[in-house]
């Protein structure tokens, strides 16, 4: 049980709560607290309960047993894993007047101020004093709620979340599932909530619209309670985790890594605590029973004795075993020469349209390489390059000596014979020198237990489908592999025993993931594609992102323009427009500083006795109100895009 700290505001509680459908426990003992401004992550694995909690806490479920505390009040967003569909009047609107829509309220009032000041002009005596008293109450509710800053929100969450500006004016309807979900997510952040639950937020972001979720999520002024796989992006944005595990919940006071590291070290001391108990009881139990061999009454008194003593201590659950794990070793039938493999000059497109052009690089043995861009810049197409399953338009490939290819597809695609197959009969078809108990040892490795091993292919989830082209690029023996988002539908515990794998292997590896702990665990080189060529970083993605923070961006290698004096003049150029903008914020903030003093001015004169009670004068005044309100608008929006 959580404890709350003096000082902190609680908006949430759950206490000793339990859930069950029909028969089936789903929760037996949940408790946990919410503060202020907390941000926080609710692991486990897929299946223990996370998405039943936040059930339970918006209301659509209620809870069989415990307690649950709110704040009186509470604004509640939430966002579903699955959110792709939408309303009949969604549909209706264009992706700019769908987030819109959360400020109707806003332009509402807006409108209403706008209808004032026109009408106010042709006012006089009671009528203009009851006019201006709303028209005031108008603006301080517009100002309270946001109004000046709506527009320039807006237009930040859709730029942030990946939306080219040409999209804003693109049909809902015409969206796809994932730029839906992107929507759904952009209105809930534009939404006034002290309470946000995200069930996998960063599904269907590139990169770098994560990054900017992180960045936005840290400064959220309310709490929020967040479901995620994306390991990097609860360390970024999460200071406490929850964790639901055999439908109990434990507690941990740090981001996802100290999480990790705290519950290891806690197994341990458990394992280390039952085991010590055990010596000591079983200690206890063999004397009890030498003394009883005795048969003596003096004996017996004793051995009675020492049972009560046993009896009354307290006995140490023994530690619950942790969820089944993927057992992945990832070893070469034979050994590639030091040059693995040359790309030369490769160009691709698809109906005219060009993808990329003159891209060059090489992979040798060892090499651990995470391939980074934005979305449809080509990555996939360039692994495809690479496995030999496309054709470039120009350029080549070239391979080393002894180079052995494994392949992995994240569409998961099996050949139409295959789906009819089971697990066990793909395996046993790809590889017939192995024998049954070693294609069943292999399968068990990837938690195919039983008759698991008989499902039809054309039956498997994404992730049991993932798992069995994982289990066939194991048993390839490949010296080069080339994968495609191989974290796709794993659960945490199956990517950490994917990523420990990879580490281990001593061959060479190129893969694409949006996954950055995976990137950042496995890569010793990252390539950042480009339309025109490659940025290469010698190190895992933290430090790719410590140069690009210092180069902003990094410079194109394979480009036309990539030389010492214009990388100097990109970043002479950059250091340039930081001055100019922070200098331009600087006098932005002036400015407003001095335009409200000028409205509160405004407002003492229109008190005055002298101003109104004469019209004349009051409507002069009141038009130098506006005009100045009007202004502050406009330095309000200039001077929220200075700091996107």
């Amino acid at each position: 049980m959580e404890r709350q700290r003096k000082g902190d505001k609680m908006i949430f509680q759950m206490k000793s709560v339990a859930k069950a459908i029909g028969v089936e426990e789903i929760l037996t003992d949940v408790s946990f607290m919410l503060e202020e401004r907390e941000k926080v992550a609710l692991v486990g694995v897929n299946g223990a309960g996370k998405t039943s909690v936040f059930r339970i806490i918006t209301g659509e479920w209620q809870s069989d047993e415990g307690e649950i505390s709110k704040r009186g009040g509470i604004k509640i967003g939430y966002l579903a894993q699955l959110n792709e569909e939408a309303s009949a009047d969604e549909d209706a609107f264009t992706l700019y007047d769908a987030l819109n829509s959360v400020f109707l309220p806003i332009r509402k009032m807006e409108s209403e101020i706008r209808t004032l000041e026109k009408e106010m002009g042709a006012l006089s005596g009671e009528k203009l004093t009851e006019a201006m008293k709303r028209y005031d109450n108008l603006l301080f509710r517009f100002k309270d709620e946001g109004g000046y800053e709506a527009e320039s929100r807006l237009k930040g969450v859709l730029r942030g979340l990946g939306f080219s500006d040409e999209q804003w004016t693109q049909g809902f309807s015409s969206l796809s599932g994932g730029q839906r979900t992107r929507a759904m997510l952009g209105k809930l952040l534009l939404r006034r909530s002290d309470l946000l639950l995200l069930d996998e937020p960063t599904n269907h972001l590139d990169i770098e619209s994560v990054a900017w979720l992180e960045d936005y999520l840290r400064n959220f002024p309310g709490a929020v309670l967040v479901i995620s796989h994306d390991r990097y992006f609860l360390d970024k944005v999460c200071t406490k985790t929850i964790e639901i595990e055999h439908k109990k919940s434990v507690v941990y006071g740090g981001n996802y890594s100290f999480f990790v590291q705290k519950k290891a070290a806690d197994r341990i001391l458990a394992e280390k605590a039952f085991a010590e108990q055990q010596k000591v009881l079983k200690h206890h139990e063999d004397v009890v029973k030498k003394i009883r061999s005795f048969r003596t009454e003096a004996a017996l008194i004793r051995a009675k004795s020492r049972e009560k003593m046993l009896d009354k201590i307290e006995r140490i659950d023994a530690p619950v075993a942790d969820p089944s794990k993927m057992r992945l070793r990832l070893r070469p039938r034979i050994n590639s020469g030091n040059d693995v493999l040359f790309a030369e000059e490769l160009s691709m497109g698809f109906d005219g349209k060009k993808l990329f052009s003159d891209i060059s690089f090489e992979i040798k043995k060892g090499d651990k390489i995470a391939l980074i861009g934005a979305n449809g810049i080509g990555k996939t197409t360039l692994l495809k390059i690479i496995a030999k399953n496309l054709a470039p338009l120009s350029g080549r490939v070239r391979e080393g000596v002894n180079v052995r290819m494994g392949y992995y597809d994240q569409s998961f695609a099996f050949s139409p014979e295959s789906e009819q197959k089971t697990i066990f009969q793909e395996i046993a078809d790809t590889y017939p020198r192995l024998t049954q108990t070693e294609i069943r040892t292999t399968l068990a490795a990837f938690m195919f237990i039983g008759d698991d091993v008989f499902k039809p292919i054309s039956a498997l989830s994404g992730g049991e489908r993932g798992r069995v082209q994982l289990s066939k690029i194991m048993l390839a023996g490949a010296n080069f592999l080339i994968l495609d988002e191989p974290t796709n539908h794993l659960d945490i515990f199956s990517k950490e025993s994917l990523e420990a794998a990879l580490r281990e292997f001593s061959g060479a590896l190129i893969f694409v993931s949006h996954d950055r702990y995976f990137i950042n665990n496995t890569a010793t080189k990252i390539i950042e594609m480009h339309p025109t060529g490659l940025g290469e970083f010698a190190g895992n993605y933290d430090y790719y992102i410590e140069k690009k923070t210092i180069e902003k961006p990094p410079p194109p290698i394979n480009s036309q323009n990539t030389n010492a004096k214009s990388v100097y003049l990109r970043k002479k150029e950059f250091e340039s427009e930081a001055r100019r903008k922070k200098s331009r914020t600087a006098k932005l903030e002036a400015e407003i500083l001095e335009v409200e003093d000028q409205i509160a001015l405004c407002d003492e004169r229109l008190e005055s006795p002298e101003i109104n009670t004469n019209a004349t004068a009051a409507q002069e005044v009141f038009e130098e109100k506006v005009a100045l309100e009007a202004r502050l608008e406009i330095l309000f929006n200039e001077w929220e895009e200075n700091l996107s």
